[in-house]
């Protein structure tokens, strides 16, 4: 082992999507980050996830990102479920009211030239094999590729790394939970017949599948079947991901050609807790949900989105350490509403008993005529329904999501791409001297009259009515440091 080194004041473990994103945003406030990477550096074109939703393009959208990434794939506005019932994602009241079908390595590849463009320190083959912390800092020791173990000082490590998280098992956290689904399998295929939508899915009877397009001519094909669930290292052939496809939707499409096919069980797990001392979790390292909905990469990436700003501000002494709690006091309840809403589906979804599917009619006959249910599910899934919770007395938009309002300048979220706040008024409004690189000043373009702190991650820190310059001086005073 050698000895201590001090690369940056924060190191990201995890080069995932959520690992991406928050580093860069990190260093696009100024801080110096280092992200450590257990594998060689390779985006694999061979990612689970294939569906970016709604308020991730938001975000995305603030990091002037969004509209590369929606022309590396297709857009789909309707999702259907259970044969029956159907969700129409145009009403949605966004930029982006669509589901984004593109694969993972197209995120990553976008946030990785991001992170680097930015400054990132990035340290592949590096496996994290030991971790202390005490109150000035933490202490990572890391095992490079020739076997040398580095003890790295940081401030703050974030773990980014995944389902088996190392980070978490060194803090010696639990990961409760279940397997929802025993097998599973996954397949990159080409087709000799061209589906007729982007995405297909269907289940019938014991077989369930589905398939999406990457634009490219391959296609991911995930499938279950449940007469045949094996373990995740059982072999898997073509033809039994062809038979799956068959029974599921009535043809196999002629898939041929696969050049991944895998194994694996969908977990549900959340962790107690997303901070422990100096170090926190974020993305699968702190939640894994089943793969309904598609909201799993999503969820992550509104992790970093809420943790990079926060994180930001303590180092550089703009807020105190105890407001890194807002961010497990934020996200840990949106990752449980995950796991709830995305394990009622696959079970739905799995329904065996005679009146677990009288129940799925109900639920799919009810949310196709009641318009409320049909909105609250659109706006989970989408995840631009999702508010934080607000200190007692606050202004009744405290803590909400903002859509991309107009203002006289432009659009909300390109006035969020300098990563600061925006203070948003009807008659305009000259903040005090010395906070330019942490606040963007802006009008309605309308005849609103309400003034909103919009937060830099697009979520309202602070409203009011009427308010006189005091007033906002305050709420700057409170929010900015």
């Amino acid at each position: 082992m050698t000895g201590t080194v001090s690369p940056h004041p924060v190191i990201v473990v995890g080069s995932g999507p959520t690992g991406l994103l928050l580093a860069g945003d990190l260093a696009a406030a100024g801080v110096p980050v280092t992200l450590v990477e257990r594998r060689p550096r390779k985006i694999s074109n061979l990612s689970r996830a294939f569906g970016v939703h709604a308020r991730t393009l938001e975000q995305l959208d603030a990091r002037d990102l969004a509209d590369e990434l929606i022309a590396t794939g297709s857009t789909i506005t309707r999702l259907r479920l259970f044969r029956r019932l159907s969700l129409d994602l145009g009403t949605l009241p966004s930029r982006f009211p669509f589901l984004l079908i593109t694969p993972q390595y197209e995120v990553e590849r976008l946030l990785e030239r991001r992170a680097r463009e930015l400054g990132v320190e990035f340290r592949y083959e590096s496996e994290v094999v030991g971790l202390r912390q005490d109150a000035d800092g933490v202490d990572l020791d890391v095992r490079g590729a020739d076997g040398t173990v580095t003890t790295h000082r940081a401030a703050y490590v974030v773990g980014t790394d995944g389902h088996r998280s190392a980070v978490r098992e060194a803090l010696g956290l639990p990961f409760p939970g279940t397997s929802v689904i025993k097998s599973l399998i996954l397949a990159d295929v080409r087709l000799a017949e061209k589906p007729d939508s982007v995405l297909t899915v269907n289940g019938a009877g014991d077989a369930f599948a589905m398939i999406a397009s990457f634009g490219d001519g391959w296609y991911r094909v995930m499938g279950w079947n449940r007469d045949h669930e094996v373990p995740d290292d059982a072999p898997l052939e073509l033809d039994e991901v062809k038979e799956i496809a068959r029974r599921a939707l009535g043809t196999d499409y002629g898939m041929h050609d696969a050049r991944w096919l895998s194994r694996f069980h969908s977990d549900e797990r959340q962790v107690p807790r997303y901070r422990v001392g100096r170090v926190l979790l974020a993305g699968d390292a702190a939640h894994i949900h089943s793969p309904a909905g598609g909201q799993g990469m999503n969820t992550g990436l509104q992790d970093a989105a809420n943790l990079g700003w926060k994180l930001a501000a303590v180092v550089q002494g703009r807020a105190s350490d105890n407001f890194l709690d807002t961010y497990e006091a934020e996200r840990h309840p949106v990752g449980k509403a995950v796991l709830r809403s995305s394990g009622g589906l696959v079970r739905l979804a799995r329904a065996h008993h005679p009146a677990v599917r009288a129940v799925r009619a109900l639920v799919s006959a009810v949310a196709n005529i009641a318009r409320p249910v049909r909105t609250k599910a659109l706006a989970q899934i989408s995840g631009i329904g999702y508010r934080y919770p607000a200190p007692r007395g606050s202004h009744r938009l405290t803590g909400t999501r903002v859509p991309d309002v107009a203002l006289k300048s432009g659009r909300l979220y390109e006035a969020l791409r300098g990563g600061r706040f925006v203070l948003i008024t009807p008659d305009g409004y000259r903040a005090s001297a010395g906070r330019e690189d942490r606040l963007a000043c802006e009008r309605w373009a309308g005849d609103r009259r309400t003034t909103v702190l919009v937060r830099p991650d697009g979520y309202v820190a602070w409203a009011a009515d009427s308010a006189e310059p005091a007033a906002i001086e305050a709420a700057l005073a409170a929010h900015l440091g």
